[in-house]
C-alpha cells in the first residue's frame, strides 16, 4: 500500500470512535451510526491525497458525515420512529444516568436533522458557532437561529420539562447537559 493509504488507515483508526459518537447522535442507532461513518469513510478516501493536505481535514469529514447523514433520509422510504425507553420509568429526579442519556436522545431525534446537526455539532463537538457554519455550508446567523429553536424544541420535549426553566444561563446549560450526558 502506498502512503497515502497508511496515512488514511492511521487517520481513520484515530477518529473513528469520535466519528461513531458523532454519528449515533445524528441517528440514534449504534449500527446505522457505524454504516454512516463507514460509509463517510469509504468516500473520504477516494479523495484522501487531496483531503489530507487540508488545513482542517477533520471539518471536511464532518461536514461529508452530515452531507451523507442527510442523503440517507433523503433516500430512506420507510419512516422510521425512534420511541422512547420502557413506559415504566420514572420521572423527575429519580431518573439515573441512563435513563437521562436515553430522554436526551429521544428528544434529539425528534428535532428536524438540520436542527439536529447543528445541536450535535454546536454541543456534542463543541465547535464554535462559525465551525459549525463552515462545516454545514451556512451563515452563522443560520446557526444561530438553528441552535436556538434546537434548544427550544428540546426544552419543551416532554422527557426533559425538567431541565427547562426561565434562566437564560440555565437556558444554555441544557445544552451542556445534553453533551455531558450523552458521551458516558
Amino acid at each position: 500500500m502506498n502512503g497515502t493509504g497508511v496515512d488514511f488507515e492511521h487517520y481513520a483508526a484515530a477518529r473513528w470512535s469520535s466519528l461513531c459518537r458523532t454519528a449515533f447522535m445524528l441517528t440514534g442507532d449504534r449500527h446505522e451510526a457505524e454504516d454512516l461513518v463507514q460509509t463517510t469513510l469509504a468516500k473520504v478516501y477516494t479523495g484522501w491525497s487531496r483531503v489530507r493536505h487540508l488545513d482542517e481535514p477533520d471539518a471536511y469529514v464532518r461536514r461529508a458525515l452530515i452531507n451523507n447523514n442527510l442523503s440517507r433520509h433523503r433516500k430512506r422510504r420507510v419512516v422510521q420512529l425512534l420511541t422512547s425507553s420502557l413506559p415504566e420509568r420514572v420521572n423527575g429526579a429519580g431518573l439515573s444516568h441512563l435513563e437521562q442519556r436515553s430522554d436526551l436522545l429521544d428528544a434529539l431525534a425528534t428535532l428536524p436533522l438540520r436542527q439536529r446537526a447543528v445541536v450535535v455539532l454546536r454541543y456534542w463537538e463543541d465547535l464554535s458557532e462559525h465551525q459549525v457554519a463552515e462545516v454545514l455550508g451556512c451563515s452563522v446567523g443560520n446557526v444561530k437561529s438553528q441552535a436556538s429553536r434546537g434548544l427550544s424544541k428540546l426544552r419543551r420535549h416532554p422527557a426533559l420539562t425538567g431541565y427547562a426553566t426561565d434562566s437564560t444561563r440555565e437556558r444554555e446549560e441544557i445544552g451542556n447537559d445534553f453533551a455531558a450526558s450523552t458521551r458516558s
